[in-house]
């Protein structure tokens, strides 16, 4: 089902910081952002009664952890150098999902200053321990605190301070409850002693104490180097514990995030270990399946398990979506399968079989899913405060946005997408392959280094800036391109009779190649640059594991400072 228009109600507030903005500054003003999918993988037919499409999330939405309290389902994506962190949903029947906020929305929770898009929340894992009726979130701020736990009572209620984990190194931890009520932290480490080739990596256990929130005891790898060490297995990684039957069931990533990415399983009648590989790992990958299937989706791996109320249990993972080689711009989207039991290891996909696109499923609720298909999301800033799905680049440190009146406000601060900083952007995750972005902008340039209007960015080196800007004293719209370096792809003069008129903008986007569109009022659209290669876009050619935003920009910064 697909719907005219869709308006977030939903918001996120800064509360450290003031979001006026100050008169001094010039502004640049929008009156709506307008986001369509228009993907042909979401054209084909099902019966939303009784199927679902994969992804379950589109776009970037990586590194998926899932739990469940009651009859409700909470899960959490990696959010890297993005601020508010770490977004959260909640669905009552794994397919309709709705996101209640982020973990991380406090400046105080979240210092992701001077640091690399790739860098910041890694793997968040979120477990509910029914002995304390809490909720726990761990996770891995690479680029700072390090390993870190976050709890509260009622997760859409707002979370603790980071409390810190300095007994555990390397990333991706995962906490589990035992049925006895003792706690465990497994974890991505370097091995014990001088590893042996390059993504050579460990598991480690640690004991957890509920009442200090801290790790004791002796810590332990429990798998070393991956399910075969004979082959240098590497990267094995994301780990998550489990309890099934008496044993305990260990899941990994292996093989790294690419196109080699897998997931992998192993059995113990310990916690500690020793843990017995299953004979027909891995449990689920794409990387065997020929190159020119239909309907490609690829790096699958990343998963966590969870039982619904009926003692079905379903596996979430992340995959992606090339258009073309390994080139995606949406980045690792998060995925859902049935799992099959054999002999207590959960087999997500037999090998030799495709992800499906289109899954049956019972018990599915009868309204429209937002977060896949061909949707639309409808911005006409009629709140206060930014709707939760607009992201930041790092913690905010100044009041450079304001929503009133039905207007986005953007100051024109002297801060870049190209610098390691935080430039006054909003950026809105790109879902699909191909789609539409129009918005309309009131804006007027004092100078050669003032510019509003649209970002697609990757991070600082990859993106396009599409806008309004002053060339040689005159307003002229303006395509500038980044791929290391900065260039300009089309620059056209505004006519003098529509100098003070609003102007509209619009992308369209078609896998590799993005388009741009501009108009004067209400006059009709003009083609100011057509079919431009957009895989700088593209974690291929960007590096990095995010996927590409887009949204209103404004700066007094333009180019990238010498």
């Amino acid at each position: 089902m697909q719907l005219k228009h869709f308006l977030v109600a939903a918001t996120f507030f800064i509360p450290t910081l003031s979001t006026g903005v100050s008169a001094q500054r010039p502004t640049a003003r929008f009156n709506y952002f307008h986001y369509e999918g228009k993907d042909t993988l979401f054209q084909h037919p099902f019966d939303p009664k009784t199927e679902y499409q994969n992804p379950i999330l589109s776009g970037f939405y990586p590194d998926p952890s899932i739990c469940r309290k009651g009859d409700t389902f909470y899960l959490v994506n990696s959010s890297f150098s993005f601020f508010p962190g770490i977004p959260i949903f909640t669905s009552k029947d794994l397919v309709h999902w709705k996101q209640i906020g982020h973990v991380l929305d406090r400046p105080s929770q979240l210092k992701l200053d001077g640091i690399r898009i790739s860098g910041g929340i890694y793997a968040p894992a979120i477990q509910y321990n029914k002995y304390n009726d809490t909720f726990y979130l761990i996770a891995t701020n690479v680029s700072g605190i390090g390993n870190f736990i976050v709890k509260t009572k009622d997760p859409a209620k707002g979370w603790s301070e980071p409390i810190l984990l300095p007994k555990v190194g390397g990333i991706d931890p995962s906490l589990f409850f035992d049925d006895n009520g003792k706690a465990y932290i497994v974890n991505n480490d370097a091995p014990e002693g001088t590893p042996r080739y390059s993504g050579h990596r460990a598991i480690w256990i640690h004991e957890y104490d509920v009442k200090t929130d801290q790790t004791f005891g002796t810590s332990k790898v429990i798998l070393d180097a991956g399910v075969d060490p004979s082959t240098n297995p590497i990267w094995i990684e994301g780990p998550h514990l489990y309890k099934r039957n008496g044993k305990y069931l260990l899941m990994n990533a292996e093989g790294g995030t690419s196109v080699n990415h897998s997931e992998v399983a192993l059995l113990s009648d310990n916690a500690f270990g020793p843990y017995v590989p299953y004979a027909g790992n891995p449990i689920l990958t794409q990387r065997d399946m020929p190159e020119d299937r239909g309907n490609k989706i690829t790096s699958v791996g990343h998963a966590d398990i969870v039982d619904d109320v009926d003692g079905n249990t379903w596996a979430v993972f992340l995959g992606c979506r090339p258009y073309e080689g390994n080139y995606y711009n949406t980045g690792r989207e998060t995925f859902l399968l049935p799992v099959t039991w054999q002999n207590d290891i959960p087999v997500i996909l037999p090998k030799g079989e495709l992800v499906p696109t289109i899954v049956k499923k019972v018990k599915l609720e009868d309204k429209p899913v937002m977060t896949t298909g061909n949707f639309k999301f409808y911005d006409e800033f009629k709140t206060t405060v930014a709707d939760m799905k607009w992201l930041m680049i790092r913690t905010p440190r100044s009041n450079w946005y304001s929503m009133e009146k039905g207007q986005l406000m953007l100051s024109v601060i002297p801060k870049n997408i190209y610098e390691v900083g935080q430039p006054a952007f909003l950026g809105y995750r790109q879902q699909h392959v191909t789609f539409e972005v129009t918005t309309d902008l009131n804006f007027t340039p004092s100078s050669d280094q003032d510019i509003a209007g649209l970002v697609c960015y990757q991070n600082e080196k990859n993106n396009f800036v599409f806008g309004k800007t002053l060339v040689n004293g005159v307003q002229t719209i303006v395509l500038d391109r980044a791929e290391k370096t900065i260039d300009r792809i089309a620059a056209l003069p505004i006519p003098t009779g529509n100098m003070k008129a609003v102007v509209r903008l619009k992308i369209e986007g078609k896998g590799a190649v993005y388009s741009f569109y501009f108009a004067y009022g209400n006059k009709d659209w003009q083609l100011l640059a057509e079919n431009v290669d957009a895989r700088n876009l593209s974690s291929q050619k960007a590096g990095g594991f995010n996927g590409a935003l887009v949204g209103p920009y404004a700066s007094s910064s333009s180019q990238l400072k010498k």
